[in-house]
């Protein structure tokens, strides 16, 4: 079964240019569009998409607020890839900590953008950019450090934590420390768990806030 994906954005050429890379891939089906925000949950509710590719700048409600709406009120939701023009936007920042699982730069060249779509919907790998990761430590706080520390993470876990961070899947986070994928997914398990996160994503911002890992 092919990955379905969901196109947010209220130009209606990045949609037209978005559906055309996509729908080129025998894996990938673009099952509907939007222009707003506004329009996202119930078309999430209707088509069921794995992916939504959102915009963070609309004129009703933006890509942060949407994220949010759906990851609270649909059961099972999809993956959310943030898509923007400018990479140290402050918009994608927030829609990342609200939830969204990815980011692509408007201005990516075709193969990117299918690269992105694959990876989010596979939901092992995470697309996060320097920029973005700069904006993170740059947030750092605090109350992020503590709850880093609490978390007391094992040698292990610091590890598999560590080459989240950069992005690397389960795969090749195995690869990376030499050990199986089960035993890896176990790992990251226990991290998201002891940071009281909800993804990968949550759990990348924690590093870079708390300062654990330096962007770079």
């Amino acid at each position: 079964m092919p990955f379905t994906v969901l196109l947010v954005d209220d130009e209606p050429l990045v949609r037209a240019g978005l559906r055309a890379v996509l729908e080129a891939q025998p894996d990938i089906e673009v099952v509907g569009e939007a222009a707003d925000g506004a329009a996202v949950l119930p078309l999430v509710n209707r088509l069921r998409p794995d992916v939504v590719a959102m915009d963070v700048r609309m004129p009703l409600m933006d890509g942060i607020e949407a994220t949010r709406l759906v990851l609270r009120t649909v059961p099972h939701p999809p993956k959310i890839l943030v898509v923007t023009t400018f990479e140290n936007d402050e918009y994608v920042y927030e829609a990342l900590r609200a939830g969204a699982d990815g980011f692509l730069l408007k201005r990516a060249r075709p193969a990117e953008i299918v690269h992105a779509v694959r990876l989010v919907a596979e939901g092992e790998s995470l697309l996060f950019p320097a920029a973005v990761r700069q904006l993170a430590a740059e947030y750092g706080t605090d109350k992020a450090r503590a709850a880093l520390d609490r978390a007391a993470l094992t040698e292990r876990e610091a590890a598999v934590l560590r080459l989240m961070a950069r992005g690397l899947s389960n795969a090749e986070i195995a690869a990376a420390l030499v050990v199986g994928t089960e035993t890896v997914k176990t790992h990251v398990s226990s991290v998201l768990a002891k940071l009281g996160a909800r993804d990968r994503t949550q759990a990348v911002i924690a590093a870079y806030e708390s300062g654990f890992v330096a962007p770079g």
